[in-house]
């Protein structure tokens, strides 16, 4: 029987539905309960091992690939990656966050909030951007890490990828039904089921369930057609938006807009941390370079092009907002919809409510898509059990990993409210966004067997230096919002780290197709931007994302270093017995 991606080439095809312990444990760890206990007393010497390994270009884009038994089909353009990126994005976050910290923590400041949020996001693109160009794979960051930091950071971004996808698609099937009670003009919560649970969970949402499992059925038949599905969508959910804008803005006064800035710059920070959820559907278009016709254009422009519309749409309906109401009448559960029935236009409410659904459908949709790509590259690696790893041969679909993830988000949204979710999702994307940054800057100025042990030390004591000084501006602005002092230490000490890497070390690797300009600055201020948003969030996202992120390694621990040693020794053996089989005769 095949064992870790590794067939026989007489042995006929397997078939797709199957279901067996070879399938989810295939790895010699696994074979016995012998085996598994000698492996537990090397969880050290593995760890050690595994910390330091790196993957490359070439394991990432195409031996990994081989896990899946079949290809994903190339049928996606550039056209159709910038739909992808708005589909992805103009949900929830836009429709629900909005209406909810322009009450209670920006006022009409909210429209800074996404300012900020989305200079820190396209920072973030750029770093995708030269990435994905180069590695088209379904892994996205997950394997950008693996090439660039090793095995150990990348299973830490991908526990973090699994958790960003399925608590964001729960959080936006959460919002789907709320928009759709409004849409039917009934009271909020009515389609929910109320229960005894504790606050936050105690509200069971079946319509939430429905959503995903519909979309996610469209995302397991074809990539095409969804495409398909998401022009038209988006295309309706844009007429939507253009509506909420013009008509925001022509019937809303400037005397709203007053005070500015009722909670001083901190609430616009505060703010920018939690709406941060609505520009995460980015990074899911790099999860499609192996569907790419051609990834070296169509990625950048896809990526570039979809952030640089979202921003200039998140920023004018968060005006229209606050133009229409001040910020202490804002409905934060249906801020638009609300808001258009204050200035006497109550049918629009139905717009808002259609267009909202709409966005959210294509979130939902973009996000059964991408996210299953990430969990599919996961399982390619041995973290989560090969057989979610497969790719169905009609379809080119993922359908295994597919379900794992809606599955769970379908779990997840019918217990727990969006407040809940959103912090832990903001926080989570935010820490890979900074790992990602990271990645750019070791790709750039650090390549194995060439780069001198001198410069790699100088390499990880300037990062330290960036990474250190960011969380220390970062906890200086929590402890003290009205303070200086602090920053002229902090900054200073950024820049250092910052001009050190430009002046004292050379760039050992060029881009092949895009480059980041003004490395190592923009990296640089994209770590400092990133973290400084994470240390905006409040106390209870970082409880969560730390107990969350214990159960992580509490998997790691017991079963993913285990597998991910076991899939790189076989690996090694079958490279060694190629060599030999190649190697010239005496």
């Amino acid at each position: 029987m095949a064992s870790m991606g590794v067939s026989d080439a007489h042995e006929p095809p397997r078939s797709y539905w199957r279901c067996s312990k070879q399938d989810f444990l295939p790895e010699e760890s696994f074979q016995s309960w012998s085996n598994y206990v000698s492996a537990l007393s090397q969880t050290w010497f593995r760890f050690k091992q595994r910390l330091v390994s790196r993957s490359d270009d070439v394991n990432e884009t195409e031996k990994l690939r081989k896990e899946s038994e079949n290809d994903m089909k190339r049928c996606l353009n550039w056209w159709d990656l910038i739909w992808f990126g708005l589909g992805s994005h103009v949900g929830a976050g836009i429709f629900v966050l909005t209406g909810k910290e322009a009450r209670e923590h920006a006022g009409a400041a909210i429209v800074l909030s996404y300012v900020a949020s989305g200079f820190s996001a396209m920072l973030s693109v750029l770093c995708y951007t030269e990435f994905s160009a180069e590695i088209p794979v379904a892994g996205g960051s997950f394997a950008y890490l693996r090439i660039e930091l090793g095995d150990f950071a990348a299973f830490i971004t991908a526990a973090n990828i699994l958790l960003e996808g399925i608590v964001g698609s729960a959080a936006v099937a959460r919002a789907w039904t709320s928009y759709f009670t409004t849409l039917l003009d009934l009271p909020p919560n009515s389609l929910r089921i109320k229960t005894d649970l504790s606050e936050g969970y105690n509200l069971l949402d079946p319509i939430a369930v429905a959503a995903l499992a519909i979309t996610a059925t469209i995302a397991m038949i074809s990539t095409k057609k969804s495409s398909y599905l998401n022009w038209i969508a988006s295309a309706v959910n844009v007429a939507a938006i253009l509506f909420i804008i013009i008509g925001g803005i022509s019937h809303g006064k400037t005397s709203n807009l007053t005070p500015f800035l009722p909670y001083g710059a901190k609430g616009i920070f505060q703010s920018a941390a939690v709406v941060y959820f609505g520009y995460t559907g980015f990074d899911q278009i790099a999860t499609l370079g192996e569907e790419t016709k051609n990834p070296p254009r169509d990625i950048p422009i896809g990526l570039i092009g979809s952030m640089s519309l979202i921003t200039v749409i998140y920023c004018s309906m968060a005006f229209s907002l606050t133009m229409m109401q001040k910020y202490m009448y804002i409905d934060p559960n249906a801020a638009f919809s609300v808001a258009f029935q204050s200035v006497g236009m109550k049918w629009a409410k139905y717009v808002v409510a259609f267009g909202a659904l709409k966005g959210m459908t294509t979130v939902l949709l973009v996000g059964a898509l991408a996210q299953a790509r990430y969990a599919t590259h996961i399982a390619r690696a041995h973290l989560i059990p090969p057989w979610f790893a497969l790719v169905h041969p009609k379809t080119g679909t993922p359908i295994y990993a597919t379900l794992l993830i809606t599955i769970s988000s379908c779990l997840i949204a019918f217990f727990s409210g969006l407040d809940v979710l959103s912090t832990l999702l903001s926080i989570s994307t935010l820490f890979i966004f900074m790992m990602m940054a990271v990645a750019l800057l070791v790709r750039r100025y650090y390549v194995k067997g060439k780069t001198e042990r001198w410069d790699l030390s100088k390499l990880v004591l300037f990062i330290l230096l960036i990474v250190g000084s960011s969380m220390g501006t970062s906890a200086y602005w929590g402890l003290r919002p009205n303070g200086w002092i602090g920053y002229t230490i902090t900054v200073p000490l950024w820049f250092l780290g910052t001009l050190g890497i430009s002046v004292f070390l050379t760039k050992e690797k060029k881009p092949k197709f895009w480059g980041v300009p003004f490395v190592p600055w923009l990296p640089s201020l994209s770590i400092a931007t990133n973290i400084f948003l994470m240390g905006s969030l409040g106390s209870a996202a970082f409880y969560r994302f730390g107990i969350c992120t214990g159960v992580m390694l509490i998997y790691y621990v017991f079963l993913g270093l285990h597998a991910t040693y076991d899939m790189a020794h076989q690996q090694e053996k079958l490279q060694a017995i190629t060599n030999e089989e190649n190697a010239p005769g005496p």
